[in-house]
């Protein structure tokens, strides 16, 4: 693939017509305009575990797309699977850029969506840490069994368990900590100026 060819719809020609809201974002220090491995595969499960929190999730990434007037770069189902199948551990892994200005479009939605859910963010993480303080297995709460449950079948069923990263998370209890990481991560990003922290976040190291 022509990489100079696939970033043509983001050039300065046309971003100017881009919305206002993804300048809330900086853009990172970083030579490329292309995301880092590490970006792209924490992008990929923060929207993974939105989807394990609640049925539809892949929907309501899109309807929030149309919402905040991103659909000019979340097109549609199959452009929202290219773009994070562009994480290194996925089984349909594409060998794709994942450009700056996609990486914010997907990360403002998934802070406007950990903003509609943070009652349920708040409660899970709430009730995952009485149950840890009291020594009971998590799995014995309904609500942070599902969530647990749905999290490690989403994660089962599409990164590549050959992967190194993915061989390092094959328990799971491994896959149970991860989720409620991730739970913790969107809390984050549901806090003041906690979009804006979130992204400098997942170029941690990565600034030259």
């Amino acid at each position: 693939m022509n990489v100079s060819a696939s970033l043509t719809p983001f050039n300065s020609s046309t971003q100017e017509s881009l919305p206002m809201i993804l300048d809330t974002l900086p853009d990172p220090a970083i030579a490329s305009k292309t995301c880092p491995r590490r970006t792209r595969l924490q992008i990929d499960l923060i929207l993974l575990a939105i989807e394990a929190l609640e049925l539809g999730g892949s929907e309501a990434i899109l309807a929030f797309a149309q919402e905040l007037d991103l659909k000019g770069i979340v097109k549609d189902r199959v452009n929202l699977w290219r773009m994070r199948s562009s994480n290194p551990l996925r089984r349909a892994h594409m060998r794709r850029p994942l450009t700056i200005m996609e990486a914010k479009a997907l990360v403002v939605i998934a802070c406007y969506i950990a903003r509609r859910l943070t009652v349920v963010i708040r409660q899970l993480l709430m009730i995952c840490e009485q149950m840890e303080e009291k020594q009971i297995p998590l799995e014995q709460n309904l609500r942070l069994s599902n969530y647990l449950e749905r999290f490690r079948a989403h994660f089962k069923s599409r990164m590549n368990a050959r992967r190194s990263g993915v061989l390092a998370l094959t328990s799971d209890e491994k896959l149970d900590a991860l989720a409620i990481n991730l739970l913790g991560q969107l809390l984050f990003c549901t806090g003041t100026a906690g979009m804006q922290r979130f992204w400098i976040s997942l170029f941690d190291g990565e600034v030259e």
